[in-house]
């Protein structure tokens, strides 16, 4: 999936999976994330690698190597993985390039 941000700017979605918000907290706790993204309903998490930035400096496209979503309709600040552990949430709706991964999220979801 690739997502236009602005005529000189790509990214570049290479995985894409729905699914449900439990797992998607604690694969991102045991990933190592620090945090999860909320936008306009939608739960994001995005695997994005060190090298993705140094490649996006060279070739104005910015690889993301996996992003999973889910229905999260009420934004809140923690997500309780489970006892002891939890995990940040930010609110990401104000974003432009949270807007545009949405949305292209939700176009493929649409076809």
């Amino acid at each position: 999936m690739d997502v236009e941000i602005c005529t000189t700017k790509k990214i570049r979605v290479l995985g894409l999976d729905k699914r449900l918000v439990n797992d998607i907290a604690w694969c991102a706790t045991t990933y190592g994330a620090s945090r999860l993204y909320w936008i306009d309903g939608y739960l994001l998490c995005l695997e994005v690698y060190e090298k993705s930035f140094e490649h996006e400096l060279t070739n104005r496209e910015f690889p993301i190597s996996q992003i999973c979503y889910a229905e999260y309709p009420k934004y809140g600040r923690i997500y309780e993985v489970e006892k002891g552990v939890q995990m940040p949430i930010v609110n990401v709706s104000e974003m432009r390039i949270f807007k545009e991964l949405l949305k292209a999220i939700k176009q493929h979801i649409n076809h």
